[in-house]
């Protein structure tokens, strides 16, 4: 019997106005380069045509790091999972221009393509990056690390497989922590409630610089399944 879909808040709101390059992008590259998603498992070998390390970033943004990573990793697929239209049009215009063959998009809600669209033990790597914090208390349970959110990531990461985050934002990051320090199927690599050093081939993005010129903190976070 499938699992029943996951009631919750949705952790985004759908925003922002794509150019018309964004727009045309879209509607030429995405038949190429996008995958859609209908609440049936994926079929990654066959997105890419091989076997390969894959890694998922959920909430991409305007690509930056996506871009980045599948550049200097040709040998590694990458899947970007987003929901704003401005984002997926400068990432598809990116892949482009720069030649990559190694990303694929899926404009879906993440939780729901973790939920039934991806299969055990698939991914190598899942990279969340400066989420949306949500930073008022009523809406907390928007933010996408919850309790019932975490054993999706657990169980679609491979035995070697390594979850990743950074938050710029200390209360979300001390959430981070409590939650996924409390998932059986995770293991903290810095030991619990501790943070890991800033990896040095994370990319530097503009949502990092941003907090930086705020003065915030990084943080960053990453877990292994615990089998």
């Amino acid at each position: 019997m499938e699992p029943s879909p996951l009631v919750r808040p949705r952790s985004y709101v759908t925003r922002g106005r794509k150019t018309e390059a964004q727009s045309r992008a879209i509607e030429e590259l995405w038949p190429a380069f996008g995958l859609e998603f209908d609440g049936s498992p994926l079929d990654l070998e066959a997105a890419f045509g091989r076997t390969a390390p894959r890694v998922v970033e959920i909430g991409f943004g305007n690509g930056e790091n996506l871009l980045t990573l599948a550049e200097r990793h040709p040998d590694r697929d990458f899947v970007g999972i987003e929901v704003h239209g401005a984002g997926i049009g400068r990432v598809l215009g990116a892949i482009r221009d720069d030649g990559l063959t190694n990303i694929r998009i899926i404009r879906h809600d993440a939780v729901e393509v973790f939920e039934r669209g991806l299969a055990a033990a698939s991914l190598d790597e899942v990279l969340i990056f400066f989420p949306d914090p949500w930073p008022k208390a009523r809406h907390h349970r928007r933010r996408l690390i919850q309790p019932e959110v975490a054993p999706l990531l657990a169980r679609a990461l491979t035995d070697d497989g390594v979850l990743r985050l950074a938050t710029d934002w200390e209360p979300y990051a001390e959430h981070m922590i409590d939650v996924l320090d409390a998932e059986p199927g995770l293991v903290n690599l810095a030991g619990d409630a501790r943070f890991v050093p800033r990896p040095d081939d994370r990319p530097v993005t503009k949502f990092e610089r941003r907090g930086e010129r705020l003065g915030h903190a990084i943080f960053d976070l990453a877990y292994r399944p615990a089998r």
